[in-house]
């Protein structure tokens, strides 16, 4: 391949992004090793017979880097053409989970084709982040409709509803990411208020006794009537809504919640919240959320050094190589590695926003702000989920946490962007 060639080849790619997704794919693999590798391992014959996680990850990483690359060689009309095809292909193999699937650690989302064990509901985030782009850069789409919202909004909840049915409620919830792009193309803000403010409806309701929030509620909005009387004098309807409002919350946390936690859940998935609340004093149940703040906290604040970390290389944090990888990179690196390792995915989350409001059409614009939601929302849960903040669902650190599936889908969507940036690049020149 001569000199020109090789530009050629290389010609719009964003080097930032590639830099990036190299050192958390690195990070990732390292983070990997410490907490599986112990003294007198044979790391050689380890990877040669793929009997460890992170020789497979080695495995996983070569195949994304695969696909990525026949991803970069594709013409990036092909996505745009392909986003509704490729849309229904996710749903069916969604669908194919909950009549052959296979169940693992509780979760009947896994297909299984001789040795190889894939998790639909991770590609279907790819697809799904195709369709949306797809719709919302149609020109027969006009967002500011009721009924365009609610297409989107569906194109997004349909994929999250199969992927409850299988037991996955932390991946289900991924798929709420999308709304955030849907607020970027003109979504009311408005609504992404009542989102937060129904969350926090939620919590009140679980820590604070049902009959105070009730008096709570009233006094409030006794108050409010009280401030607005002269609005009120001049339009009765806003103390049809001062009332309305007062309703809706005070039947929310008295009813909805309870029937919610005690009839809807699951009782390991009421556990899970209570463990994040405080509510929840059994030791088993707390013990993964306990084990993984010890680890993190051991760590002080430079670490205590790769290799080093005692909680995570004697077994004493579960699922440490994949839902609480970080757990190793706090003990090992401490709080000032912990910090350079967020900066990292922030830089990341900062130059693929960069990159989508500097695209000339609506789906690569779309397209790239759902790469963006998509890996800022398992990033803030896995995170939070290690710390406490967030109850246990399951949700892995993208690019870090071992799994074939979620690495591979993370490349295909980044590498996706790339292409689309790439083409309006040359476009330009």
């Amino acid at each position: 391949m001569n000199d020109r060639q090789q530009i050629k080849l290389t010609q719009g790619i964003d080097w930032p992004i590639m830099g990036l997704y190299l050192a958390l794919v690195m990070i990732g693999l390292l983070s990997i090793f410490a907490a599986e590798y112990r003294e007198g391992d044979n790391i050689w014959q380890n990877v040669m017979h793929q009997s460890t996680n992170y020789a497979r990850q080695v495995l996983w990483l070569l195949v994304s880097l695969v696909l990525a690359t026949i991803i970069w060689l594709t013409d990036s009309k092909f996505f745009t053409a392909m986003a509704n095809l490729m849309y229904a292909f996710g749903l069916l193999l969604l669908l194919l989970v909950l009549a052959i699937g296979t169940d693992v650690k509780g979760s009947h989302s896994w297909l299984v084709l001789g040795g190889f064990r894939f998790q639909p509901a991770e590609f279907t985030k790819l697809c799904t982040n195709l369709a949306l782009a797809k719709y919302l850069s149609s020109l027969e789409t006009d967002f500011n409709k009721l009924r365009s919202r609610l297409i989107a909004a569906a194109l997004a909840l349909i994929p999250c509803a199969i992927i409850i049915l299988q037991d996955e409620t932390g991946l289900a919830l991924v798929y709420f990411s999308f709304f955030l792009v849907m607020y970027r193309e003109g979504l009311p803000g408005v609504l992404l208020v009542v989102a937060f403010s129904g969350i926090i409806l939620v919590l009140s309701a679980l820590l604070v006794d049902k009959n105070i929030l009730f008096i709570i509620f009233s006094v409030v909005t006794v108050a409010v009537i009280y401030f607005s009387r002269r609005e009120i004098k001049r339009s009765r309807s806003r103390l049809v809504l001062i009332l309305g409002v007062w309703a809706f919350c005070s039947v929310f946390v008295m009813f909805i919640v309870p029937f919610a936690f005690t009839k809807v859940l699951k009782d390991y998935q009421v556990r899970r919240i209570e463990v994040m609340l405080g509510k929840e004093n059994d030791p088993k149940a707390t013990y993964n959320t306990r084990q993984s703040m010890i680890a993190i906290g051991s760590g002080g604040f430079f670490g205590k050094g790769y290799l080093k970390g005692t909680q995570t290389r004697f077994d004493f944090v579960p699922e440490q190589s994949t839902d609480f990888i970080f757990c190793t990179i706090g003990e090992d690196f401490g709080f000032f590695g912990s910090l350079i390792f967020m900066g990292i995915f922030v830089a990341l989350l900062l130059r693929i926003i960069f990159i989508a409001e500097r695209q000339r059409s609506t789906f690569s614009r779309v397209y790239a702000y759902g790469v963006a939601s998509v890996i800022f929302f398992h990033l803030a849960i896995n995170i939070a989920m290690t710390i406490g903040l967030a109850p246990v669902i399951g949700i892995p650190l993208p690019l870090v946490s071992y799994g074939g599936s979620s690495l591979m889908t993370f490349t295909m969507l980044i590498f996706i962007m790339l292409r689309l940036d790439a083409d309006r690049q040359m476009v330009l020149r």
